[in-house]
């Protein structure tokens, strides 16, 4: 890739990349690009994010103070009569395995991403918000053909897209779901896209589309109500900081979860010599995952936690390695409906923003086009039981937006999707892009390990050694299992980037 003038764009598909890298080229920032492009992806991955979603976005660099822009999904209140409906299972086929989603009005949490689009605009922008959303909002309405990657996606949640009358007119219109090649279409997303870009987040937590979530989930005993919707709001950060040989890497802090394991895993592996073996890299893995337990995942919302958690683990020389059985929470799903945004701008400003819909919940709201995510109905973030959670927690997701930074300046930025596999797919591609001095799309596209649960699983031309407290799990090709990554990187003064073909990724030069 030739030196852009202007910035990269990396991102799951390529309409979404596109929109990004349009942006730069007209003279907009980073924010501006990354929002452009999270408009642009409701629409063309509307399986994975939305309006009815929720994320984190990191920006840093280029004079900006390094800032984590919180709007991930929120806890709702209580049922007032102490219950709510019952969440439904669907089971999905991988191949050679089944997994079971909880979707349905008790599935749907707080959304955050109207919220998050608004104050990025507010906070960091220098486009107008009207002129960001309507070239999604012309997309929704002329409709998208489906790609080979979201046609996947349409296909593992067969279900899912039958679930509801609204979901299956959306999805399947002649009985059968949409597939590669098949245009999928949604008018009214397209008159939301433009109301936020009119008017911002207001309709969305206090107007009249407030209204008509509430009105449809409470009718089917969802729990989103308007004193929920109404106090909801995107919440500043300082992101969390470690050091990574003679770098600093920033990424998500608490009550997230997957920005403190990530750290505590680089901080692990920065007392060992660089590179690190694969084994290492199992144990860093191993190390994080015994971490994430109850009493962990408990306290992430707690003032000071990071700190107690990190200086307790690591001023004592925490072990690496161990038993590689693992104990910690369940992992994720396979599917991990999720996708990623890294800019990189003219002026050395990153901007890295993670989005899910978790699967998705099936239910959409007459008269918004807006799928509802499913967050309160993931196994992954509810490990001590579903409507645990207090009202107005932030669930702890495993999204880790991420910015590596080399003698101040930025020199990474990088994101995934992938549930439980986000941290260890980031891990890698750093020690890739550190470690080995590989460029963005070798750390990138390099196969990877992932380890859960006692099993390490590897991707072929990884060497993993045979132990007897573990299972080897080899797939036979470069598989979305391990995550997406979508990386841009500053590179012998030169911008490059790179998508994760594992989940149809692109990156354009502006």
């Amino acid at each position: 890739m030739s030196e852009p003038s202007r910035g990269v764009v990396a991102a799951g598909h390529p309409l979404t990349a596109q929109a990004g890298a349009q942006v730069l080229r007209e003279g907009g920032n980073a924010v501006d690009a990354a929002v452009a492009a999270m408009l642009t992806s409701f629409v063309a991955e509307p399986l994975l994010t939305g309006l009815g979603a929720g994320g984190h976005m990191l920006v840093a660099g280029g004079g900006v103070t390094p800032t984590l822009l919180d709007f991930f999904v929120e806890a709702p209140d209580a049922a007032s009569d102490g219950g709510a409906a019952e969440l439904e299972a669907i089971d999905v086929s991988f191949g050679d395995a089944q997994q079971v989603f909880h979707i349905g009005p008790a599935s749907c949490g707080i959304y955050g991403t109207p919220a998050g689009v608004d104050e990025a605009c507010k906070r960091w922008g220098t486009v107008a918000l009207a002129d960001l959303a309507a070239p999604a909002a012309r997309l929704a309405d002329e409709g998208v053909v489906l790609n080979a990657s979201q046609a996947y996606v349409a296909q593992l949640l067969t279900d899912l897209l039958r679930s509801t009358p609204e979901c299956a007119a959306l999805w399947a219109p002649d009985g059968r779901v949409l597939g590669e090649g098949d245009r999928w279409r949604n008018p009214e997303l397209s008159q939301s896209l433009l109301r936020l870009g009119a008017e911002g987040a207001t309709p969305f937590y206090h107007g009249d589309i407030a209204a008509a979530v509430c009105s449809w989930v409470g009718a089917r005993g969802g729990l989103i109500g308007p004193e929920a919707l109404s106090r909801y709001t995107a919440i500043e950060r300082p992101p969390l900081a470690v050091a990574y040989r003679d770098r600093q890497v920033l990424t998500n802090p608490p009550p997230s979860a997957g920005g403190i394991l990530l750290a505590y895993a680089l901080a692990l592996l920065d007392r060992q010599p660089a590179p690190p073996s694969v084994d290492l890299l199992v144990a860093a893995m191993a190390s994080a995952q015994a971490e994430r337990t109850g009493a962990f995942l408990e306290g992430l919302g707690e003032d000071g936690f990071q700190d107690r958690f990190l200086a307790s683990r690591l001023s004592a020389g925490s072990p690496l390695g161990g038993s590689a059985s693992g104990t910690g929470a369940p992992g994720g799903s396979a599917l991990g409906s999720t996708t990623h945004i890294s800019v990189l701008d003219r002026h050395g400003c990153a901007c890295s923003v993670t989005t899910t819909n978790g699967e998705g919940s099936g239910v959409v709201v007459p008269g918004t086009g807006i799928q509802l995510n499913n967050v309160m109905g993931e196994e992954d973030l509810n490990p001590l039981g579903f409507h645990r959670h207090p009202p107005g927690r932030r669930l702890p997701s495993m999204m880790a937006p991420t910015v590596v930074l080399h003698d101040s300046s930025v020199e990474l930025v990088l994101g995934s999707a992938g549930s439980n596999r986000i941290r260890s797919a980031l891990l890698q591609t750093i020690v890739a892009a550190v470690d080995h001095g590989l460029d963005a799309l070798a750390a990138v596209t390099a196969p990877r390990v992932h380890f859960e649960s006692g099993v390490v699983y590897h991707e072929p031309g990884v060497d993993v050694a045979p132990r007897d407290d573990r299972q080897l799990v080899r797939f036979g090709d470069l598989n979305l299992f391990f995550g997406g990554v979508q990386a841009v990187q500053l590179r012998d003064g030169q911008m490059v980037g790179a998508g994760d073909p594992r989940r149809g990724g692109v990156a354009i030069a502006a």
